[in-house]
């Protein structure tokens, strides 16, 4: 049986995923997980990530800041606390709507075997590999 793991964003290594973006991953198959992924990406002003899909629903909430979520071809306006589910396939990305502020954004991938293809290059990668490592618990 798996233990119960505390994860603290402060003390984990975060990815820069260039562009501005920078992912924190939280829950990952390193500290048990079996069926689920999730983590933080903070945008600085401007910042948004490439269109992309993912081969699971994906739920995303922002957690500060203004967001424009573009969801099959349509923007949506949200801010703190808005939060979208994105079904299988669809192609989506986010963009921090301010040039001034910073955003962040929590995601839940719904498999541990989430998969994004990035739309531009058709480069498919497991979410979990690249954000595979785990920083502890305390």
């Amino acid at each position: 049986m798996a233990e119960a793991v505390i994860l603290r964003p402060k003390e984990m290594k975060t990815n820069d995923r260039g562009g501005g973006a920078k992912t924190t991953p939280l829950v990952t198959r390193k500290c048990g997980s079996t069926s689920m992924i999730n983590g933080i990406t903070a945008f600085d002003p401007g910042a948004s990530i490439g269109l992309h899909k993912h081969n699971c629903e994906e739920s995303v909430m922002v957690l500060d800041g203004d967001a424009i979520a573009e969801i099959n071809g349509v923007q949506h306006r949200l801010a703190a606390n808005d939060t979208t589910w994105i079904p299988a396939n669809v192609p989506h990305r986010f963009i921090n709507a301010s040039d001034s502020q910073p955003m962040r954004i929590f995601w839940i991938y719904a498999s541990i075997d989430a998969t994004r293809t990035m739309l531009v290059t058709g480069e498919e990668r497991p979410i979990d590999a690249e954000h595979g490592h785990y920083g502890g618990a305390a």
